[in-house]
């Protein structure tokens, strides 16, 4: 009887609306959920075939969720060195174990408030971050496409290890040629570190020995001195002469003459020199011993050292060593680098996070806490480097906001309203219809 399929049909607009609004709630609730990703419902029709052309049978309706996982949010700055957001597609690889063993799902997040745990573990509503492990040189591993590549990353027991001076940079302006006489000295000093980090003062002298011409002396502290040779049996000097510089008539530099034994100069004009910094003439490069090389500029070229009218002024004193170093913080680069920084200076790239892009992401199962798990739908995750092959680029320092529309959300709820309402006065006018015909006689 249709007053009957009136009367089922309007139920099934009552519970395809109640799921909307169930929808809508949570759209709502959510609008200030970081990378959340609006549902809205789909409604289709529910058909009862016909007997014949002249008989109709009502159906009804139903709704399913369709969750919009694949539309961008606005992304809002931050403060933190820990928030990351994509701009463009793909998601974060996350899993729900530090350690992930057999049974602990990968899962995928736009959600990228990530926060230390007391572990050093970067994790976002109870799910750790997971990236390639960079070595020493900054390489990913070899196999990138495969989740078992990845690891957890973790920031704990890091230091910013020494590092000892191989390379000086110089750049001064000694006195004219008619500026000062023969005999006339300047000093600069340079700071020297050893293998362990142990710091000690090199001090340079400049002797004018003729027009346009210098003698570099250099001097040591004490225990600490010059080697003329990498071999066990060098000898040993905390005072040397390193060799002489020469300058053209417009100021620039004309030759970096090295001195022996203790100065030579490489290819690159540039004065070589080996210091000892444990008085062991026995000792060589293997233990402490190390070879430094003096950049003094070009030549032909005002980029180093030059002799110019007017006093003495250095303007680069600069050395690659480093004292040992605590850690202080992270980066993360657009590029998902995440790097360690010291006290230091020091800064040391330690992962790289993928993106996870998909053929259908909206085909992702929802999860607690904000993020996917991939299913047939969705496809197999195809992990890339960032801003490569369609992945999206990293945004420091950002996150991604919840793609619901409060104004539309309301409109949504008065509508799915008067809809509840239409449907439940369908089926109040069925049983007033019905109560009519059990009255006939």
């Amino acid at each position: 009887m249709s007053i009957y399929g009136a009367m089922f049909s309007g139920v099934t607009g009552l519970a395809a609306q109640s799921q909307a609004l169930g929808m809508i709630s949570d759209n709502i609730t959510n609008v200030n959920t970081i990378g959340y990703k609006s549902t809205v419902a789909r409604f289709s029709t529910l058909v009862t075939e016909a007997a014949s052309l002249t008989h109709y049978s009502p159906g009804g309706v139903r709704s399913a969720p369709y969750q919009k996982i694949d539309r961008q949010g606005l992304l809002q700055g931050s403060a933190s060195s820990t928030d990351i957001a994509i701009v463009g597609n793909g998601f974060f690889v996350v899993n729900e174990d530090a350690v992930p063993g057999v049974g602990d799902n990968y899962l995928f997040t736009r959600a990228g408030n990530f926060t230390l745990d007391e572990r050093g573990y970067l994790l976002s509503n109870g799910y750790y971050l997971q990236g390639w492990r960079l070595d020493t040189f900054g390489n990913m591993p070899a196999n990138t496409s495969v989740l078992s590549s990845l690891e957890t990353v973790n920031i704990s027991n890091l230091t910013g290890a020494a590092r000892p001076t191989t390379l000086i940079e110089l750049a001064a302006n000694l006195p004219g040629a008619n500026s000062v006489a023969v005999g006339h000295v300047e000093n600069t000093t340079v700071p020297l570190y050893d293998k362990q980090g142990g710091i000690y003062d090199l001090t340079y002298t400049w002797t004018k020995t003729a027009n346009n011409t210098w003698q570099i002396d250099a001097t040591l502290p004490a225990g600490v001195n010059f080697a003329d040779t990498d071999t066990g049996a060098a000898v040993l000097d905390p005072t040397v002469t390193l060799g002489t510089i020469t300058f053209n008539a417009d100021g620039t530099l004309a030759a970096v003459t090295p001195t022996a034994p203790y100065g030579t100069v490489n290819a690159d004009n540039q004065l070589e020199f080996y210091v000892d910094y444990d008085g062991d003439a026995a000792t060589t490069s293997t233990q402490d011993r190390q070879q430094i090389t003096l950049d003094l500029g070009t030549i032909g070229f005002g980029d180093g050292m030059t002799q110019y009218g007017g006093p003495y002024y250095p303007s680069i004193i600069e050395q690659d060593g480093l004292s040992f170093g605590a850690f202080t913080g992270i980066t993360i680069d657009e590029n998902g680098v995440v790097t360690a920084l010291f006290d230091n200076g020091q800064r040391r790239d330690i992962f790289k996070l993928p993106i996870a892009t998909f053929r259908n992401p909206n085909g992702l199962e929802s999860r607690n806490g904000n993020a996917y798990l991939m299913t047939e739908r969705s496809g197999d995750p195809l992990l890339l480097a960032a801003n490569t092959g369609g992945a999206g680029e990293v945004a420091p320092n950002s996150l991604e906001s919840s793609t619901v529309d409060l104004a539309e959300e309301f409109t949504n709820m008065i509508i799915t309203q008067r809809a509840y309402s239409a449907s439940a006065k369908i089926i109040t006018t069925a049983d007033e219809m019905l109560e009519e015909l059990i009255r006939m006689r």
